[in-house]
């Protein structure tokens, strides 16, 4: 039974005459770990700064276990943030910048150094107590960084893009790093990306968002295989996404083609989404295609090749697969119904 920490209610917020959320509505569990996903300009760090208290939503309300926190100020609030570009103090050494936030609020230097010990142990720098902030990796400040806010010990630590100034192996091993951080600590981690794969690898439950608009909320999994319009398709993983037709339940129609699919409950002929991942599309010989077209580009990225293959149509189809057939063969595509994803045709306003 998941057990309700934080509850936004219609929230929304203008800067400029611009909205850049629209009533919102949604709730944080606790020990979860929910990422708010999308592109820039979408409204996710707005929310939290929200939850954080940096800013104030025009309409609707922040509730923290059950009691509205609306005007109660950042360092009030039973939370911690970590920033993209961490904002350590450079004249303070690693003992200093992690103690800071408990010397606020006047603990004994026994209690410090004690909590200090126990969180560099847990971001695994150990012995760094004494290291300026200049001479440690961007990885090993950010890992202070997330130390300082896991010190004051924070029902939720508010997370906002923190691997962006990373190099990618640095940011793939940091994302386990940090599941196992909020894993072994057991509190609830908001997480602020643009990035699918970080929301992918990390993540309980994923809030996708475009224009100040929730698109979608779930797992993992039920948002890479379950896309609830195009939009999240699009921006999870890659996709081909096709203008079809309902025909009926069971049945769609693509390019004037017709396939059997497991989709229901549309209206005859309604004009739909489909949308096909490019793993799910199958090589055959070109004479046994249910759509046949020409490799048009081949790119090898190293688990698989990626094949353009236009069809008789002029569609260019993104197909992933372990065989590489060469630029300019002739080849058939197959597709089982139940990777045919349809949805309605959603317009974001």
């Amino acid at each position: 039974m998941h057990e309700e920490i934080i509850r936004l209610v219609d929230i929304s917020k203008e800067f400029d005459g611009q909205k850049v959320l629209q009533n919102i509505t949604l709730y944080f569990n606790r020990n979860e770990f929910l990422t708010l996903l999308g592109p820039s300009g979408c409204g996710k760090t707005t929310t939290l700064r929200i939850i954080g208290g940096f800013e104030t939503p025009d309409t609707g309300d922040i509730l923290f276990e059950g009691k509205r926190i609306n005007n109660l100020p950042p360092y009030k609030r039973k939370v911690n943030t970590v920033f993209q570009k961490y904002a350590l103090f450079t004249h303070m050494n690693v003992y200093e910048n992690i103690a800071f936030g408990l010397r606020i609020k006047k603990k004994e230097e026994k209690f410090i150094k004690e909590k200090v010990r126990e969180v560099l142990g847990l971001v695994n720098l150990t012995g760094y107590e004494k290291r300026k902030i200049d001479s440690l990796s961007g990885g090993q400040q950010q890992r202070i960084a997330i130390a300082r806010a896991l010190v004051n010990e924070p029902q939720v630590l508010l997370l906002d893009e923190p691997l962006g100034a990373l190099d990618l192996k640095l940011r793939k091993d940091m994302q386990l790093e940090l599941k196992k951080i909020q894993q072994t600590l057991g509190i609830t981690f908001v997480y602020v990306t643009h990035d699918q794969e970080e929301a992918l690898t990390m993540s309980d439950t994923i809030v996708v968002m475009n224009e100040g608009v929730i698109q979608q909320i779930g797992t993992p999994v039920d948002i890479y295989n379950e896309p609830k319009n195009a939009f999240v398709a699009d921006f999870i993983g890659e996709s081909n996404i096709i203008d079809g037709v309902m025909v009926k339940d069971f049945y769609v129609k693509i390019k004037d083609k017709g396939f059997n699919c497991v989709d229901k409950g549309f209206k005859d002929n309604e004009n739909v989404d489909v949308v096909i991942r490019p793993e799910d599309i199958k090589l055959v010989p070109h004479n046994e295609g249910m759509i046949r077209g020409i490799v048009e580009s081949v790119i090898f990225k190293g688990v698989h090749y990626e094949m353009f293959i236009k069809d008789d149509s002029g569609y260019n189809w993104m197909v992933h697969s372990t065989l590489m057939e060469p630029v300019g063969s002739k080849v058939g595509m197959s597709v089982m119904p139940s990777d045919f994803h349809i949805m309605k045709k959603v317009r974001i306003q």
